[in-house]
């Protein structure tokens, strides 16, 4: 399997998989093969067997499927709550108390489809980061000029201890660097373990110079490296280029592009003589982003500014009440515009995330039937 474009190249990085929803497609598309792994689960889930699954039942299932997202476990965030609850309320369409096999099958299928699709359009490279990187930083010939840089953009005179400003450096390294994003299961469980075992008796001053203040994080890197090895850190990391090809692919399919549209327009809004405001646009776009290789909006900031800016220079912005067609007409030329300035100018995305679980058993969902 190949590697996406712009994954990390430095072999210090264990670098496990691609994930490019290729597995779970052929999974999903071989009928027999996915009744079989249907009829597992279901067996598997339904304890009392009597051919359907209770809200108790299908709760294993729900939080297999959320570990195979990459969320932490079920009550450790608001935020991944919420996606819990989504995924359960699918399968009880948000009132049935108990599922059926059919129910089962068809929503397992949907979910599964959905996550081959985001992994196909971004795929995920699996990296282990073992503190290999973070030593060769710390004694290469980048590490100074790093810290000089970093220093210049953490406020060291603002009230921050010397503590607060190593933290802070910490959370400005990059996975290249060997420093996993700092979420809050980092810095708990990896940084201010391994800051405990080194710190200096005046970590707590509030003037730092930028030389004490590179020595003391040598040090600091050093321990978090040490806890790295004795603990790596899996990260999900994923890069996707926004250069138009997608936008240009579906303009050349007329047939697509009117059929898409078509079912945008009659979700949206109409006046009596079936008119359509040109606020309309921005959800139009939202609805076709996926078929355009476009992310949604408010997602990427520069797509964003891209958007706006092509909202302006064709006055899509200005409420007007149109006809259909001519919504049509502008929403090509929106999709044109963007075509022309992703072609220019490409936009480069990369997503780092932590797996919360350890990767070889953080779910069972895809595992095969025993």
């Amino acid at each position: 399997m190949e590697t996406p474009p712009g994954t990390p190249k430095k072999k210090s990085v264990e670098q496990g998989p691609v994930l490019d929803g290729s597995d779970i497609m052929e999974l999903v598309g071989n009928e027999e093969v996915f009744s079989n792994f249907v009829e597992h689960k279901f067996q598997e889930l339904d304890r009392d067997r009597d051919g359907m699954l209770s809200v108790k039942e299908i709760e294993p299932a729900v939080a297999d499927i959320g570990a195979a997202l990459g969320l932490p476990a079920q009550g450790t965030s608001s935020d991944s709550d919420h996606i819990y609850s989504e995924v359960l309320n699918e399968f009880t369409h948000g009132k049935e108390d108990t599922v059926s096999k059919t129910e089962f099958k068809e929503v397992l299928s949907d979910i599964l489809l959905g996550m081959a699709a985001g992994l196909k359009r971004d795929p995920v490279v699996i990296l282990r980061i073992d503190g290999e990187d973070l030593l060769e930083l710390i004694t290469g010939p980048s590490f100074e000029p790093e810290m000089a840089s970093i220093f210049s953009q953490i406020d060291t005179h603002g009230g921050l201890s010397l503590r607060d400003s190593i933290i802070k450096a910490f959370e400005k390294l990059s996975v290249d660097q060997g420093m996993p994003p700092s979420d809050s299961w980092v810095v708990e469980n990896i940084v201010q373990p391994a800051l405990q075992s080194c710190a200096g008796h005046d970590w707590d001053r509030l003037s730092v110079s930028q030389e004490s203040f590179s020595v003391e994080f040598r040090k600091a890197a050093e321990c978090v490296a040490q806890h790295l090895k004795d603990q790596p850190v899996i990260v999900a990391h994923s890069e996707n280029t926004f250069d138009g090809s997608g936008v240009k692919r579906l303009l050349s399919n007329k047939f697509e592009l009117d059929k898409i549209l078509n079912a945008a327009l009659e979700n949206m809004p109409k006046d009596r003589n079936g008119k359509v405001s040109k606020e309309c646009l921005r959800v139009a776009l939202d609805v076709v982003a996926p078929s355009a290789g476009l992310p949604p909006i408010g997602v990427v900031e520069e797509m964003d500014k891209v958007v706006d800016d092509v909202f302006k220079m064709v006055s899509a912005d200005d409420g007007k009440i149109v006809k259909e067609d001519e919504f049509k007409k502008t929403f090509t030329e929106i999709l044109g515009s963007i075509m022309l300035q992703l072609e220019g100018n490409p936009i480069s995305v990369s997503t780092n995330s932590v797996v919360h679980e350890p990767l070889a058993s953080s779910s069972t969902l895809l595992q095969p039937s025993s």
